[in-house]
């Protein structure tokens, strides 16, 4: 299970190349609440999400062939390590479905990436990443099952514990587990670890109801950044553990979120990246009058021709 000291580890490794993402606390005019809320804009971070976090403690943990690195993605994984590739001087192969948008895909083009779409969903892409892996023998980094990507992701608890100190609470965005499992090992039961999951992408809270991971269908607008359909073997034994609950909120939650981040503090964020904050505004999540509320934005590769901002 990963541990304080595995992310304290990472965070020496990564931090070169990362970004410290800036928090703010909201003006308590704009929520219904009389807790303090504040959110980590981790949308800023390079690349436009958490990603790259695990993307370069997993690459800079190995050693890396001649034939370079292999990750599959809905679209944010895969640009992490292709930028993360491109840093530090390896050669990436990204698979990604179709389902990935055309924003990503020229993104992964631009860091230099030799780009494969394959299948419909993540779990397709996946399949033909590691053949292609093992054919080229090269480094797999696996968007949130493997010990490096957590604790990778877990250096952005770390982060927001130094900035807003005392947290009791903290919601974030699930896709396959890797980011709220990375999270939860930071904090490790002294706060409140809430998971926040689109209704049509649901796989850690399905895990929760059968009490194992268990695969789930993957539908919806966050899909391309939070379409896992089972949570990973390593999410799930920290999940488990140290993620207090699961919440779902609907595509329309999630929209309205994007809305009210552009309308509100001008962030765009893709749906992915609004989701956990969504639990808060729809009021599926409600926070007492005196506690102090962290709220994960994770995502910015947003569509801007959608029609949503």
């Amino acid at each position: 299970m990963t541990t304080r000291e595995d992310i304290e580890a990472a965070w020496r490794r990564i931090e070169p190349y990362i970004r410290i993402t800036p928090t703010i606390r909201l003006n308590r005019r704009l929520l219904d609440t009389d807790a303090e809320v504040f959110l980590k804009l981790e949308l800023t971070q390079v690349t436009g999400s958490f990603k790259p976090r695990g993307a370069f403690n997993r690459i800079l943990s190995n050693s890396v062939p001649p034939s370079g690195v292999i990750a599959a993605s809905g679209g944010n994984h895969g640009l992490a390590t292709a930028y993360a590739a491109r840093a530090l001087g390896h050669r990436a192969e990204i698979f990604v479905p179709s389902l990935c948008s055309s924003v990503k895909q020229q993104g992964l083009r631009d860091y230099g990436a030799e780009l494969h779409i394959a299948g419909a969903n993540y779990d397709e892409a996946l399949r033909a990443s590691i053949e292609r892996a093992q054919q080229i023998k090269a480094l797999v980094v696996h968007a949130y099952n493997q010990p490096e990507t957590i604790a990778g992701q877990g250096t952005c608890g770390r982060e927001l514990d130094l900035q807003v100190p005392k947290l009791d609470s903290v919601l974030v965005a699930v896709g396959g587990g890797g980011f709220v499992a990375g999270i939860a090992a930071w904090f490790s039961g002294k706060i409140r670890v809430i998971g926040v999951e689109p209704e049509k992408c649901c796989c850690l809270w399905s895990a929760f109801q059968k009490g194992e991971p268990v695969n789930t269908a993957v539908g919806g607008i966050a899909a391309d950044s939070l379409g896992g359909s089972r949570v990973g073997e390593l999410a799930w034994e920290i999940c488990r553990e140290r993620v207090e609950s699961v919440i779902l909120v609907s595509d329309d939650d999630i929209r309205a979120a994007q809305r009210w981040l552009w309308r509100e503090l001008r962030v765009v964020a893709e749906p992915g990246g609004a989701t956990a904050l969504a639990a808060l505004l729809n009021g599926a999540y409600r926070p007492s009058p005196s506690e102090r509320l962290g709220v994960l934005v994770c995502g910015g590769n947003a569509d801007l021709s959608s029609g949503v901002f």
